[in-house]
C-alpha cells in the first residue's frame, strides 16, 4: 500500500505544470530585472494563473506601464513558457501652470518629473513657482528601493503664497512661507495593503499683508514644527487604460507639534474612500468620499480648506476653512472618442460638502450655511501613451451655497480630479 501511495503521489507531482522561462516583452526604458523582482511568477515554479493575474495588476499600477497582459505557451512535457507583454508609458513630464491671482498677479509654475527614473519606478523631479513670491520643491520617491516591499521617499520644499485667513466674517491676507524636509519609509504589506510612515521637520512664517487685524492676532509668526505622519492605503483597483473598477481607501494621520504658544499641538486625520465602476464598456461611475477631523481650535489657521482645486468645483479659491470635513465627489465619465493614443471623455459631476467651523460643534455639519453643493459638466483629453496625461476642464455652478459669493466657475487641471 505504501508503494502505491508513493507511485500515486509521484504521478500527481509529475503532472504539475512547470515554468521553464519567463520572458518580458515590450520594455524600452523599464529594466527587465526590475520587473522580474516584482512579480510572483518565476522560472522553475509551478504555473499558477492566480499568481499571473496578481502580477498583471501589480504591473498596471506602475507609472511606467499603460497596459499589461500575459500568454502561456507549451514547451515540452509539462513545461511551459510564460510571456508577459508590457505597453510602456512615456514618463518624463513637464509641469506648466499659468494663472492670475485675486490681486491680478500673473503667476506661473514650471516643473519636470520623471515617474520611472532609471527604469525602476522611481519618481524624481522638482518645480519652481512664481506667484509674486519664489517657491521651489524637489522630490525623490522610490517604492522598491531596498526590496520588493521596502522603499523611501525624500521631499524638500520652500513654499510661499498669499493666504487668506478667516476671522468670522472678516478676512486678512498673510504671506505664508513653509520650508520643510520630509523622510518617509514605504512598506508594501501585500498586493492590496501599504503603509507610509515618517517625519516632516518644517518652519512656518506668517507675515501680515492686508485686511482685518486685531491686537489679539499677531501680524508675524515664526514657528518651528515637527509632523509625524502615517498613511495606510487599501487598494483593490483594476485598470484597463482609462477605465477603473474597484474600491480604494487611504487613511492619513498626522500629529503636529510646536513650541509656540499661539498654536498648540494638534492631530489631524482624514480618510478618502474611492469607488469606481465601469458601465457598458465606455463609461465610468467614479466617487470619492472624504471624512476628516482635526483638533478643534478656534483659530484662523484651520487645516481643511474649501477650494476649487481640492474638493468643490466652482466654489472659488480658498473661500473658507474648517476643523472637520465631509465631502462627496461623484461623477460619470463617458468616453466619446477613443482612437490610437487619444481619448476624449465627457463628464457630469456633483460635488457636495459640509464643514465644522473652527471651535464649532459637530452639529455644524447640519447647518445650511455650511453646506455647499455644486454641479457641472466637463471634458477630459487623455493620452494613452503618457503617464497621468489627462487635461481636464470643468464648469461647476452653484446648487446650494447660502453664504457663497461664487455662482460658479471654470476649473482646469492635469490628471483626473480624483
Amino acid at each position: 500500500m505504501f508503494f502505491i501511495f508513493l507511485a500515486f503521489s509521484s504521478l500527481l507531482f509529475s503532472q504539475e505544470k512547470t515554468i521553464v522561462d519567463v520572458k518580458i516583452k515590450g520594455l524600452k526604458k523599464t529594466k527587465v530585472s526590475f520587473i522580474k523582482s516584482l512579480i510572483l511568477t518565476q522560472k522553475g515554479q509551478v504555473l499558477d494563473s492566480l499568481a499571473l493575474e496578481k502580477d498583471i495588476i501589480t504591473l498596471k499600477r506602475l507609472a511606467g506601464v499603460s497596459h499589461a497582459y500575459y500568454q502561456v505557451y507549451h514547451s515540452h512535457q509539462n513545461n511551459y513558457n510564460v510571456f508577459i507583454h508590457v505597453e510602456e508609458n512615456f514618463t518624463i513630464l513637464p509641469e506648466v501652470n499659468l494663472w492670475t491671482t485675486t490681486n491680478q498677479q500673473f503667476s506661473y509654475k514650471l516643473g519636470l518629473y520623471d515617474y520611472n527614473f532609471l527604469g525602476r519606478n522611481i519618481v524624481f523631479g522638482g518645480f519652481y513657482q512664481n506667484n509674486g513670491f519664489d517657491s521651489y520643491g524637489i522630490n525623490f520617491k522610490a517604492p522598491n528601493l531596498f526590496s520588493k516591499k521596502w522603499g523611501l521617499s525624500l521631499t524638500h520644499q520652500n513654499w510661499k503664497s498669499n493666504e487668506p485667513l478667516y476671522f468670522r466674517e472678516r478676512t486678512a491676507n498673510y504671506l505664508y512661507n513653509n520650508i520643510s524636509f520630509e523622510v518617509l519609509g514605504l512598506y508594501q504589506i501585500n498586493l492590496k495593503n501599504q503603509l507610509n510612515f515618517g517625519v516632516n521637520f518644517f518652519n512656518e512664517k506668517y507675515k501680515y499683508l492686508t485686511g482685518f487685524t486685531s491686537p489679539s492676532i499677531p501680524q508675524n509668526l515664526d514657528l518651528d514644527k515637527m509632523l509625524v505622519k502615517l498613511v495606510y492605503s487599501y487598494d483593490d483597483l483594476n485598470y484597463f487604460y482609462q477605465y477603473i473598477d474597484g474600491f480604494k481607501s487611504i487613511l492619513y494621520t498626522q500629529f503636529v507639534t510646536s513650541k509656540n504658544p499661539f498654536q498648540k499641538d494638534f492631530l489631524i486625520a482624514w480618510n478618502d474612500f474611492f469607488f469606481y465602476k465601469t458601465i457598458k464598456n465606455t463609461g465610468t461611475f467614479a466617487n470619492r468620499l472624504r471624512v476628516g477631523f482635526a483638533s478643534n481650535e478656534d483659530s484662523p489657521f484651520a487645516p481643511f480648506a474649501i477650494d476649487n482645486n481640492v474638493n468643490i468645483r466652482g466654489v472659488g479659491i480658498l473661500v473658507d476653512r474648517g476643523t472637520a470635513v465631509a465631502v462627496l465627489n461623484s461623477e460619470y465619465r463617458k468616453t466619446v472618442y477613443d482612437k490610437n493614443w487619444l481619448v476624449i471623455q465627457s463628464n457630469f459631476f456633483v460635488d457636495a460638502g459640509t464643514w465644522r467651523n473652527p471651535g464649532g460643534e459637530l452639529n455644524d455639519f447640519l447647518k445650511r450655511e455650511n453646506l455647499k453643493v455644486y454641479s457641472g459638466i466637463g471634458l477630459r483629453f487623455i493620452s494613452k501613451k503618457i503617464y497621468n496625461a489627462t487635461f481636464r476642464i470643468d464648469y461647476g455652478f452653484r446648487i446650494v451655497d447660502k453664504l457663497g459669493a461664487s455662482k460658479g466657475g471654470l476649473v482646469f487641471g492635469l490628471s483626473q480630479y480624483f
